[in-house]
């Protein structure tokens, strides 16, 4: 069948997929992924191991757009308005979950260093989807309610930075006896600041041009231009595009009054994008390889929610919380989701060894979280007594 033809019918698929997932209360994103997992080898094998890799461009663009855009969440001002308390809770519920999964990973189930570090990477971050619609519908407000949206704002950002350093560092590790001790600390190092410099320069850039660009056409044209242009560069460079992209986008949105223009114009090119690399991830998923690391996948789980419920319970009681923030904060942090996928599906292009069991564990736990996410998040307002909260009109 015509390659052409395949994404067509991946497009189409995908769109009713996520359509029906919405109409079912869950995110597009679940089926995206769903009609994925449909269309790919592990089922009707519409799409081939050669049509994914053939088609892996798309997974490169769609994680740039999307490190890009994480770095906008990076606002100088408005994290300095968030106060000290806001980063102790989120570095501590962060580094708690690295932490919990990393030894889970490597002691307990004594996987290899890269492995662990990638999937301890992976489980920092939270998806804020679920929570932020339980606290739309039931108007929720509180100490809870309060505290979780800068949290997990800052969580999603430093959670794909050190995801990005991970990355470099275990690319480093599977060179083993080839590379001096020098070189196994430094190269990380330079592959790290190096990234950060060129997104520094490549966001500059963007600043100028951006400012020069007539229409909104002209404006995407530009962007979408950079941040391929940045993504190459790093590239040739062996430097970290995750990172050059995040911090492209940390430098606009920080120097430019009217960087929501742009991130604007970007919206109206990302939904087939997104579409085609969350049902192409799905198509990536290997049901035999899940089968062979269900335990391993269950015990991700249970190291990541322990990690996060900890981590957070340390950080309130760090800064004194109120006793609800100390302890249901956790448990709203739980959801994971689509971003987790696209740094899943990044360690293919980086780790190809270990990548499979990345996918084959990350796919699954964002879907379960992507049906029970919501009951959570609920739960957990519920029991802080902030249900409601808001009083009787909807805001």
């Amino acid at each position: 069948m015509d390659m052409l033809l395949k994404l067509a019918i991946v497009v189409l698929v995908g769109c009713l997929a996520g359509r029906l997932a919405k109409t079912l209360k869950l995110s597009n994103v679940f089926g995206f992924v769903i009609a994925g997992i449909i269309l790919g080898p592990s089922c009707l094998k519409l799409l081939s191991s050669q049509d994914l890799s053939s088609l892996g461009i798309i997974a490169e663009i769609a994680v740039a757009i999307v490190a890009f855009k994480i770095g906008s969440e990076f606002v100088v001002r408005d994290m300095k308005k968030l106060g000290k308390s806001f980063v102790v809770i989120t570095f501590s519920e962060v580094f708690g979950t690295i932490l919990v999964v990393f030894a889970t990973m490597y002691f307990l189930f004594k996987q290899d260093f890269a492995f662990s570090l990638v999937m301890a990477s992976i489980a920092a971050a939270t998806a804020p989807a679920a929570t932020i619609m339980v606290m739309r519908q039931y108007r929720a407000d509180g100490p809870v309610t309060r505290t979780l949206l800068p949290v997990i704002a800052l969580d999603g950002v430093l959670g794909v930075l050190l995801f990005g350093i991970a990355i470099s560092i275990t690319r480093v590790v599977a060179l083993g006896a080839e590379v001096s001790v020098w070189q196994t600390v430094g190269r990380p190092v330079i592959e790290i600041f190096g990234s950060l410099a060129l997104g520094a320069v490549f966001g500059l850039a963007l600043t100028f041009f951006g400012q020069k660009a007539g229409d909104s056409d002209e404006l995407l044209v530009t962007t979408i231009a950079m941040i391929l242009a940045s993504t190459a560069v790093a590239k040739v460079l062996t430097l970290s595009p995750l990172l050059t992209n995040i911090m492209m986008g940390a430098v606009l949105v920080n120097l430019t009054q009217n960087s929501n223009r742009i991130f604007f114009s970007l919206n109206h090119f990302t939904p087939p994008i997104y579409l085609l690399f969350f049902t192409l991830a799905g198509a990536r998923f290997d049901l035999r390889v899940l089968l062979q690391a269900a335990l391993l996948g269950l015990g991700y789980l249970l190291a990541r929610a322990f990690g996060k419920i900890f981590g957070a319970w340390l950080g309130s009681k760090a800064v004194k919380a109120e006793p609800a923030v100390q302890k249901h904060l956790g448990v709203a942090l739980l959801p994971q989701g689509g971003l987790s996928i696209a740094l899943a599906i990044l360690v293919l292009q980086h780790q190809p060894d270990i990548s499979m069991d990345v996918i084959a564990i990350i796919v699954v736990s964002v879907l379960l979280y992507e049906i029970v996410g919501t009951n959570i998040a609920k739960m957990a307002i519920q029991k802080a007594g902030e249900i409601r909260g808001m009083g009787s009109t909807i805001r």
